[in-house]
């Protein structure tokens, strides 16, 4: 690793100050930092690179090294990655496998201690992770925070275990992510003073305020799913300090789209000031989590981008401890180690079902819960209505867009839970995905029986994967890590996965991403009404009904 300079308006986020200079890079360090004039117009911007400052890694369908080749293009140089979704299948063994392939490729993962294995206990998920594994992993300097406490309940009530989880973070000098949907006044209160000081979970403006007033830090996220930057953005402009940006799940076809970047060139265009807009993207996760991601200061690490300009934020060459990884949308060398890509992990479990094993009878002749999707969310509305009967049993309402919905254990043979979903829009056959919050059972929703236990069992016989079927024609991609993540090239997956998706819009869905979507139906943790392995969960009350 030589000595190189690099030249370029120089973005200094923190003194607010932009001039024409030359950055030297000697051993994957900045050496030097020189000041030739002030801003030359037309002249390309050098800034820190972008960090995702909550991610599940899992939720782009790929391995981390793979993820890394989509985000470096974006000038994505690090991420605060929370590996609960592979917990959750395969335990400590899904860490310890994500931080090993992650250290493969030189883009800086940064991975938290999964706090919430499972998630709840009202489903079955694939491993436990307790508090002496939680403390074992925060031990380890590569471990930078715990990850989202998602059971807040937990916290509000001092379970034990919750508190020992919280504890064993503070004492080794580790912040703790939040996970508080719609919690405010005292009771958010209580949630901030257990030491919690982060949440992405906010969905308006009103609920992230009071947050930002009682010191918790809040992340605008702009997933494949939920969105919430319209509703958030206008608070950057007095709250720099205390914001960060993060996608949480992102889908491979949106992946090879946009990132951080793109978050960058809204918020410009909303007016909010653009060192505002960078500290977010840029120096607050580096603050916040003690990371080892450089922030274009004399002898940080050489991570910095260079973009066309501070509006559109198109990255020109994405650079990491020194190295070019990028330049103009394409990954510059061949720093992924495609042997270390192909090994694997999975936990999967289940016989094929029968057609009959979702049929449903009809029983008290009255209203029914049923689930009401959201585009764009992960809560949904609770609704009661009444379902559609043949032969005494019920079925799905194609008319009245009311389709039966299923989570089929994958760990072990159980009963199927069965319930109704308004808003997927399918007109033909089914989806279905063994990538389902946060348990990740499979979870299929169709127009009859026979659609949804084919889509079930192709799930099964791939032992992972995203299904969609209908007008005669069969769609697959395969997930065999875990039953979450593809081991092959990163565009590859993107282009399957947005071939499957469009069939599912094919099919009738009507939903922006409807995979992503039908993942959400199993998150217990987010109101108001969701489907788990067990049955219908009331999030509200936080009960099975």
């Amino acid at each position: 690793m030589g000595t190189f300079k690099v030249s370029g308006n120089i973005v200094n986020i923190v003194a607010r100050h932009i001039f024409f200079g030359e950055i030297t890079v000697e051993a994957g360090k900045i050496k030097s930092i020189t000041q030739i004039s002030d801003e030359r117009p037309g002249s390309t911007f050098i800034t820190p690179g972008f960090i995702d400052s909550h991610v599940h890694i899992e939720s782009s369908m790929l391995i981390p090294s793979e993820f890394a080749r989509l985000a470096v293009v974006h000038g994505t140089v690090a991420t605060i990655s929370d590996p609960h979704e592979i917990a959750n299948v395969c335990g400590m063994e899904g860490v310890e496998f994500m931080i090993e392939n992650g250290n493969t490729v030189p883009f800086k993962f940064n991975f938290g201690a999964p706090s919430c294995v499972p998630a709840t206990t009202f489903e079955t998920a694939g491993a436990e992770l307790n508090h002496d594994d939680v403390e074992a992993l925060l031990e380890r300097p590569e471990i930078k925070y715990l990850s989202e406490m998602m059971n807040f309940p937990g916290v509000l009530y001092k379970d034990e275990e919750v508190l020992k989880k919280i504890a064993a973070a503070h004492e080794l000098g580790k912040p703790v992510d939040g996970h508080a949907p719609g919690l405010r006044g005292d009771t958010v209160q209580k949630y901030i003073d257990a030491g919690i000081s982060t949440d992405h979970e906010c969905f308006t403006a009103e609920e992230a305020l009071d947050k930002l007033q009682r010191g918790m830090k809040i992340l605008i996220r702009e997933g494949s799913a939920a969105k919430n930057f319209e509703a958030l953005i206008h608070l950057l402009q007095d709250w720099p300090e205390m914001m960060m940006f993060c996608s949480d799940d992102k889908h491979p076809d949106s992946l090879v789209e946009s990132h951080i970047n793109e978050i960058c060139a809204r918020a410009v265009a909303k007016g909010i000031d653009v060192f505002k807009v960078l500290r977010a993207a840029c120096i607050n996760p580096i603050l916040h989590y003690k990371l080892e991601v450089g922030a274009l200061q004399v002898n940080d690490d050489a991570d910095f981008i260079v973009i066309e300009n501070l509006i559109n934020f198109k990255v020109k060459q994405t650079y990491i401890n020194g190295l070019l990884l990028a330049e103009n949308g394409k990954m510059v060398g061949n720093w992924i180690n495609h042997s270390a890509s192909k090994e694997s992990i999975n936990h999967f479990d289940c016989s094929l079902k029968n057609e009959e094993d979702f049929i449903l009878p009809y029983q008290n002749e009255q209203e029914i819960p049923v689930i009401e999707a959201l585009d764009g969310q992960l809560i949904t509305n609770k609704l009661h209505i009444k379902p559609k009967v043949e032969n005494g049993n019920m079925v799905s309402d194609v008319e009245n867009d009311m389709l039966k919905m299923v989570v089929v254990n994958r760990y072990h043979d159980a009963p199927i839970a069965i319930s109704f979903v308004k808003n997927f829009g399918l007109k033909k056959g089914a989806i279905a995905s063994s990538v389902a919050h946060d348990s990740h059972n499979i979870i299929a929703v169709g127009v009859d029986d026979k659609s949804i236990c084919a889509a079930v069992n192709m799930v099964i016989q791939e032992t992972g994967g995203v299904v969609a079927l209908g007008n005669g024609k069969e769609e697959v991609l395969p997930l065999p890590v875990a039953g979450l993540m593809s081991n092959h090239n990163g565009y590859e997956v993107a282009a399957r996965y947005t071939a499957i998706d469009q069939f599912a819009k094919d099919l009738g869905s009507t939903l922006l991403a409807p995979f992503m979507t039908l993942s959400f139906m199993a998150l217990l943790v987010i109101p108001h009404l969701k489907l788990s392995d067990k049955g219908l969960f009331d999030g509200d009350e936080f009960r099975l009904m």
